[in-house]
């Protein structure tokens, strides 16, 4: 075996580690499981709180460590290459490598957090059985154990992530469509939720969890503006509002009236224009 595969672990709660040249040729594993920190890498800024998790495949690319008075961590570094021979083939493996080095700071809940420990803590238990017939095996099992554990946190926090991402994209591009004045002919839910290619069951889940109201108030809304609009213009006439609007009756529309503007179409001109016919 090269030097370039060695077996070597390395597990430290020492910060002063990372300032070394020492962990040039591993992958590094770090949790901070108290106080604060922060690192740059690939010329961007990253920030540690308790249970973040921290996997950066060449850490001399990491510099500017920095810990507040309270930071403790634990750590788990193996040689590089070796880890990577572990690793399987398959997309979410290549996927996830790719993504932490863009962004190598995962955030772990209380019980994923004490499951990387304990993951750590089997590695460093066997660590010292070199004599162990099946040593490499024994411990490139347990890395894979690991391993496995870091893509589940991975794709944990980054499909909530995404899932948080989309759901914002969804509701700006919801309210810009709404802007753009397609209530005037189009208020079906199914249709909206059609043109921004997400089924209609996504589409009033989303708006409701994300901005705390139902996606029909949002269409009412815009609708209404619309309707405001054209009874202020006295040149149409309510049958031709109704028309243009696509409500099934001139009565549907003065009950859709009724219900959001208090009153009916001929009410609201009266109100605005007392001398003007409706």
């Amino acid at each position: 075996m090269s030097n370039e595969e060695s077996l070597n672990f390395v597990f430290s709660e020492d910060v002063k580690l990372l300032e070394t040249a020492d962990l040039e040729d591993y992958c590094l594993h770090l949790l901070c499981k108290e106080g604060e920190g922060s690192f740059v890498y690939n010329d961007r800024c990253f920030y540690l709180q308790r249970n973040s998790l921290v996997v950066i495949a060449h850490p001399r690319k990491a510099s500017n460590w920095a810990f507040g008075p309270q930071f403790k961590m634990e750590m788990f570094a193996a040689n590089y290459v070796y880890l990577q021979k572990l690793l399987p083939s398959n997309n979410y493996s290549i996927g996830g490598s790719v993504s932490l080095n863009h962004n190598p700071v995962i955030p772990l809940s209380d019980d994923n957090a004490q499951r990387f420990l304990e993951d750590v803590r089997r590695l460093r238990e066997r660590a010292a059985d070199q004599d162990f017939l099946f040593y490499r095996e024994l411990m490139g099992s347990l890395c894979l154990t690991m391993m496995y554990d870091i893509f589940e946190f991975h794709a944990i926090y980054y499909s909530t992530h995404e899932e948080s991402d989309r759901a914002g994209y969804v509701v700006k591009e919801f309210l810009q469509l709404l802007s753009t004045g397609i209530t005037r002919e189009q208020r079906d839910v199914t249709y909206l939720a059609s043109r921004l290619n997400v089924s209609m069951k996504y589409l009033s889940s989303t708006i409701k969890r994300v901005t705390g109201h139902t996606v029909i108030s949002f269409i009412d809304r815009a609708t209404i503006a619309i309707v405001k609009e054209y009874l202020d213009n006295d040149q149409l006439s309510l049958t031709q509002i109704a028309d243009r609007m696509r409500f099934a009756s001139l009565s549907y529309f003065s009950r859709y009236c009724k219900k959001h503007l208090g009153m009916t179409p001929s009410e609201y001109r009266r109100s605005r224009q007392p001398n003007a016919e409706a």
